[in-house]
């Protein structure tokens, strides 16, 4: 299920390896604001003359999101240095830039605020100053001493030892500007349009927009090459639009997102990049590792930015309430096709309803008519089977927790399949919690096979756009399907264990599990399933 959103020009397809100084790609200017400055009052911008950049190995590439009300969730054993949530902010973060030394990083509001973490340095800010428009992103210098402000109108504001070498400020622009882009040497940066024009100041080359073009959807960012030789451009829908040396690897144009992309990052080697939708999913393409995404509750992810890090499979932190809005001690029950025609009665706080019964399956008979019955405590579930394919999916290639890349690919085409035909079915209700359905048959003997179909539907679901995605699973059989395959914070959902309360099994679930020698994963138990009688099973919410 590979769809490629061409760009109107030929791509170089060479695979540019470089050995680079480890530096954090500036130029990851997002729409809704790119990586950006914020919160203290201006102190001017001299210019500096640029020197020379840093040499700091790199370990592994890695990644931050920022969301709006500051929070910062840190993967692949990129270290985190503390973030703006829960403080007071006068505007929204809209982005956030890494120093070149991986030592630190900064947040940016759009008042043109700045907040520093870490080694990052406060060299002045437009917060308090009068704009004429919005602050849409930022770009750091390649030493981390100094950086370039951007505004909606082109405006440009220098700080530190960033220089000005022109702006689109007092100029007419066919659309905004949505962010900007710093060329390796620090002696120049682009700026681009939300119609995917491209403005050159200083030494940045043009290498060709998206400029006059018909686009699906708007341009929300652009990040260049590590040698400044490229750059690509990402729209709201996932395209990715590449110029000069910059190569296509996969795009996100063409499949159903649950929420809008609002930005990109490429990797030190600019052989891979990630995209990052507003709700916190991110999606690896080339040689970039998936190493994770965030549940953004309430508040969107703006940003995505590179960082060096430990290539460990890390837990983020959580920022408000991931769990299910089911009330402890409430009770429902999970229904399929079986059900048709013998839907339990009210009241219930708990439906989960049954999407197919199998990898690609049709849609449940009764699906419309048991989403009405489950009200507002819906939620959905696919029962998951095992398959293969050669058709390439995102993340699943290079992926350590998914090694059968086939197994994966048709996992992520399998969720994707699910959703589209709920979405058919019931509009944005299928942005609810779903479970993965994790049970004995349509499996393979072999572990790692089943454990990639699993992460592989993981991903595209959580790519697609529903709140969470969690598993429904036997404490009994998840490791003989999956085996020791942790899916960290997802909801968790044991079923098919007969025996003492409810209210047992919440406290208990994973004791029982450890006595029989099964571990089962580490996210928090949020229901489970108590009794079952016939065609009927019966929920209860820890």
């Amino acid at each position: 299920m590979q769809i490629l959103f061409p760009s109107t020009r030929p791509r170089t397809r060479t695979n540019i390896r470089v050995r680079i100084n480890r530096r954090i790609r500036a130029g990851l200017a997002l729409a809704a604001g790119a990586i950006i400055a914020l919160g203290l009052p201006l102190l001017g911008g001299t210019a500096v003359a640029a020197a020379t950049p840093p040499t700091i190995p790199v370990s592994d590439d890695a990644y931050w999101l920022a969301a709006a009300d500051g929070a910062v969730y840190n993967f692949g054993g990129a270290p985190s240095y503390g973030s703006m949530y829960g403080h007071p902010l006068n505007a929204p973060i809209v982005g956030m830039a890494a120093m070149p030394t991986g030592g630190g990083y900064w947040l940016g509001a759009s008042d043109g605020g700045i907040f520093t973490f870490g080694a990052a340095q406060f060299y002045g800010s437009m917060g308090g100053s009068h704009l004429n428009e919005p602050i849409v992103g930022m770009a750091a210098t390649p030493t981390g001493k100094g950086y370039w402000q951007v505004a909606s109108d082109g405006g440009i504001f220098t700080f530190g030892a960033a220089q000005f070498y022109g702006s689109m400020g007092g100029s007419h622009l066919n659309q905004p500007i949505v962010g900007m882009a710093a060329t390796p040497t620090g002696h120049g940066y682009w700026e681009v349009a939300s119609d995917g024009g491209i403005f050159t100041f200083g030494a940045a080359t043009f290498l060709g927009s998206m400029g006059g073009s018909h686009l699906n959807e708007p341009i929300v960012g652009m990040a260049t090459m590590p040698t400044g030789e490229g750059y690509w451009m990402v729209a709201s829908d996932g395209g990715i639009f590449t110029f000069g040396a910059a190569t296509f690897d996969g795009s996100l144009g063409g499949r159903t997102l649950g929420s809008s992309v609002a930005g990109m990052s490429v990797t030190y080697t600019g052989t891979g990049y990630w995209l990052a939708t507003a709700t916190g999913t991110v999606t690896a393409f080339g040689q970039a590792t998936a190493w994770g995404s965030a549940a953004a509750w309430g508040s969107p992810i703006v940003s995505v930015a590179t960082a060096d890090g430990t290539g460990q499979r890390t837990t983020p932190p959580v920022y408000g309430d991931p769990s299910l809005s089911y009330t402890s001690g409430s009770y429902g029950y999970d229904v399929s096709g079986y059900t048709c025609g013998n839907l339990p009665p009210a009241p219930h706080a708990i439906g989960v309803v049954q999407v197919s019964g199998g990898s690609f399956g049709p849609l449940n008979p009764c699906f419309t008519q048991e989403v009405a019955w489950a009200g507002a405590g819906l939620s959905l579930y696919l029962f998951l089977t095992h398959g293969t394919s050669a058709a390439a999916e995102p993340g699943c290639s290079g992926n350590p927790t998914a090694p059968t890349v086939a197994a994966c690919n048709f996992g992520y085409a399998a969720g994707h399949h699910a959703y589209d035909m709920t979405q058919a079915a019931i509009g944005p209700r299928a942005n609810v919690t779903w479970w993965l359905d994790i049970e004995e048959g349509g499996w393979t003997s072999t572990t790692a096979a089943n454990r990639s179909t699993v992460v592989g539907a993981y991903d595209a679901l959580r790519a697609a756009g529903p709140q969470s995605v969690g598993f429904y699973f036997s404490i009994a059989n998840w490791n003989d399907i999956v085996g020791n395959y942790n899916p960290s914070g997802a909801p968790l959902f044991p079923a098919w264990w007969a025996g003492p309360s409810p209210q047992y099994k919440c406290t208990n679930a994973r004791a029982v599990a450890a006595s029989n020698h099964d571990v089962i994963p580490s996210g928090p138990i949020t229901v489970v399933q108590y009794a079952s009688t016939g065609t009927r099973d019966y929920d209860y919410a820890c």
